[in-house]
């Protein structure tokens, strides 16, 4: 497509268009690699260094940042996969209906990338070089954990006076300015396969020694601690007149405090090591992978430097807490002032139903190009 640095509904809906058409489900190699290619080759023109980190089964990550750039402060994170099936898009391709536009990955996060990329066209072509003040990673891996890409991520922000992260807004247009924590567990059961009827008592039950271990899992949480843990997928067993000689649990985790993920890791592990039934057993792997995003007095004053911006633009922003994980997570844990939602005003992200809300692209790309301009004048910590 014809680049253009003006930000209007028109020509950012061209570039969405083009994104969101593009398969990119994180287990989608060539998708996401292909939505890499497309990006990479958009700022280069623009006079962008990209460093591609590639990986042999995942979606490529991206580094960029501007030729002339000279230590740059300003940490901004986007990824580039879904979590939708490849050949989504030939079901239910980009689409608008009256104000609102859907397709897979259209608000998380596709329609971000689209913001980021007109920002920076517009500081360009106005001369406010603040674009030579941030580092972008591109990465490929967020919607299954970020474990390919974390490393990328933390080495790049050690640096950094702030990192802005480009999720979607919440659907009444807040920013994000804490996050809980997050954790993966897998649990495998090994018991003896027999059969049911003929000689039931040779078999040890993978499935039943599972069944013992799920209420104490669920019994760890606490939501008036926001500590969360669910089995939300068990699967095991080969058929029905068998004894199970397998079964898997995949444990989700949600924690509000470091000390939480200490106490509930040590918990899981204590539980899924003992033997409830004779001659099974048992392998865990996983952990906590997102500790949590603390609303803390720095992340405070980079909040207010973005309602500031917005008042000047007639915009009201809040900002809220959120039990989902994302990237921020990341950057926060260092001790680096880290603010998300950053993106446009969407919703149902993940849904077949996943939509953007038209107008905000353009009102969230200049909050977000005057956010840039003001870190990259203003000290904030």
């Amino acid at each position: 497509m014809e680049k253009t640095n003006t930000i209007t509904n028109e020509n950012m809906l061209h570039m969405l268009k083009d994104l969101v058409n593009i398969d990119s489900g994180s287990y989608d190699k060539a998708g996401v690699d292909q939505v890499s290619t497309y990006l990479k080759e958009s700022y280069e023109e623009l006079g962008f260094e990209v460093t591609e980190y590639k990986n042999k089964d995942r979606g490529n990550n991206l580094v960029l940042r501007h030729q002339d750039s000279d230590k740059p402060s300003i940490l901004v994170l986007a990824h580039m996969d879904t979590v939708f099936q490849k050949g989504t898009v030939e079901d239910r391709p980009f689409t608008i209906k009256g104000n609102y536009a859907y397709g897979p990955g259209v608000i998380d996060m596709k329609a971000s990338h689209v913001m980021l990329y007109f920002a920076i066209c517009e500081l360009i072509r106005t001369g406010n070089d603040s674009y030579k003040n941030i580092e972008i990673v591109f990465n490929s891996d967020e919607e299954i954990g970020t474990g390919l890409s974390r490393s990328i991520i933390e080495q790049q922000a050690k640096d950094k006076k702030c990192a802005l992260v480009l999720e979607p807004a919440r659907v009444d247009g807040s920013i994000v300015s804490a996050r809980r924590g997050t954790g993966a567990y897998t649990l495998d059961i090994y018991g003896k396969a027999a059969h049911s009827g003929i000689e039931p008592e040779k078999g040890r039950s993978a499935i039943e020694a599972l069944a013992y271990k799920i209420p104490k899992l669920h019994a760890l949480s606490d939501p008036e601690k926001k500590l969360n843990i669910n089995v939300g997928l068990i699967e095991g067993g080969s058929s029905i007149n068998t004894v199970a000689s397998q079964a898997t649990a995949y444990i989700d985790v949600r924690i509000s405090t470091v000390d939480q993920g200490e106490w509930i890791d040590e918990k899981i592990k204590e539980i899924c090591s003992t033997v409830e039934v004779e001659g099974t057993e048992t392998s865990l792997s996983g952990g906590i992978n997102r500790m949590p995003m603390v609303f803390t007095d720095e992340i405070k004053k980079l909040v207010h430097l973005i309602q500031d911006e917005a008042r000047k633009l007639e915009m009201d922003v809040s900002h809220v807490a959120t039990g989902g994980g994302s990237d921020a997570s990341f950057t926060a844990a260092m001790g680096i002032p880290t603010v998300d939602g950053l993106g446009p005003v969407g919703g149902k992200q993940h849904s077949n139903d996943e939509y953007l809300e038209i107008e905000s692209l353009t009102e969230r790309t200049w909050l977000f190009l005057h956010t840039l301009s003001r870190l990259s004048t203003d000290r904030i910590v």
